[in-house]
């Protein structure tokens, strides 16, 4: 099993960034596909990001392709969202997921099995 604690959101000017750090407990964090869900007022989590076990492969939702990047250290069990150019709406809860998935990556909300408590980003106008 592991644990997922997501940390680093807040309130943001819109054109703004913002790094989300999640950092995991347990042994075989390498062992896991991380990803990213956001889930905004009145609407379904939706995929945002996700990584491989050893960060070759990445992918991202098309609403912040080139305007945010995951990236992951096995070492620290770390798995971070770095944000830039947000927008107001980009503000939801944001949060960190794991799967034990045999695949290289995965996307669907339904393969997570782990999830973390969420950290709030908002985006003002």
């Amino acid at each position: 099993q592991v644990q997922l604690v997501e940390s680093g959101g807040g309130l943001v000017q819109a054109g703004g960034s913002l790094r989300l750090s999640c950092a995991a407990s347990g042994r075989t964090f390498s062992s896991y596909v991380m990803g990213w869900f956001r889930q905004a007022p009145g609407k379904e989590r939706e995929f945002v990001a996700a990584i491989s076990r050893g960060s070759i492969t990445t992918r991202y939702a098309d609403s912040v392709k080139g305007r945010f990047t995951i990236s992951r250290d096995n070492a620290e069990k770390v798995v971070y969202l770095q944000m830039h150019s947000l927008k107001p709406e980009d503000t939801a809860v944001y949060y960190c997921a794991a799967t034990p998935t045999p695949s290289t990556i995965a996307t669907m909300e339904s393969v997570f099995a782990y999830w973390g408590q969420g950290t709030q980003v908002t985006v003002s106008s």
